[in-house]
């Protein structure tokens, strides 16, 4: 049985983790190195940070951020937003990026993907895609890009694969619909998924409750699942510990890496 992970995810503007509700809205709640060194104390799997105005600005990843973040934690730290290039790429892991997720870039010229996995290992590229619901496609699925902002044509489930045949090692897939709702996880998009590639998935946007990660570590084979507001939303009457959620998912009989 695969051992399930959790990723906090940090939406970085300006230096600052925010939070939004489909990626509108944001309210400021901490400094992103202060907030990076509290989920590695209370055990997260994984972080990924986000410069989520990077792209849609036209600018590099905010690097001395991410230079304070890295140097805060030792767990796998995952970033995405304003990576342009290889160069970029590889500024990023020098900068401490364990894994460089690619999403706008990546429509746009997507041998940036090969060319990762190539200088880099598959393992360390992270295909990341925004996608929203559209009944005109096939999928029922299009991908946007530019921090949601910009509709691309693509349908969801053709881009993920083609995102596989490129040498991605990894999928994320955020529903646009349920990012910030809390209102649980797109399941029918990750079971449209898992039927068309077979690298791991992360399921992302619309976790509130520890039922939410129940659901879909259960009704689908995601692999991962990252979490922000359920931590730290200033929206939420209540906020969750890394150590619930997985004494929560460890009693449901999810294989997740525990609390030590």
């Amino acid at each position: 049985m695969t051992t399930k992970r959790l990723i906090a995810c940090l939406d970085v503007i300006n230096g600052r983790v925010t939070k939004g509700v489909k990626f509108e809205d944001n309210i400021d709640v901490a400094a992103a190195e202060e907030m990076a060194a509290k989920m590695q104390a209370a055990q997260i799997d994984e972080i990924i940070f986000f410069d989520v105005t990077a792209s849609n600005e036209k600018r590099m990843i905010d690097i001395e951020t991410l230079k304070k973040v890295a140097a805060n934690v030792s767990i796998s730290f995952i970033v995405g937003g304003g990576i342009r290039n290889l160069d970029d790429i590889n500024v990023a892991v020098k900068a401490g990026a364990n894994k460089v997720s690619v999403d706008s870039i990546a429509v746009r010229n997507p041998e940036i993907i090969r060319e990762g996995a190539k200088a880099l290992g598959s393992q360390c590229i992270v295909l990341s895609t925004q996608v929203k619901r559209d009944e005109s496609f096939p999928s029922g699925y299009q991908v946007y890009i530019d921090g949601a902002r910009t509709a691309t044509g693509l349908d969801a489930i053709e881009w993920i694969k083609r995102g596989e045949e490129l040498g991605a090692g990894e999928i994320c897939i955020n529903s646009i619909d349920n990012d910030g709702a809390c209102t649980g996880y797109d399941i029918p998009l990750m079971l449209k998924a898992e039927a068309a590639v077979s690298v791991p998935l992360i399921a992302s946007g619309g976790a509130g409750k520890p039922e939410h990660l129940l659901d879909v570590f259960t009704q689908t084979r995601a692999e991962a699942a990252i979490i922000s507001s359920m931590l730290y939303s200033p929206r939420l009457e209540k906020n969750y510990t890394p150590k619930e959620l997985k004494d929560f998912l460890t009693e449901k009989g999810v294989a997740i890496r525990p609390f030590i």
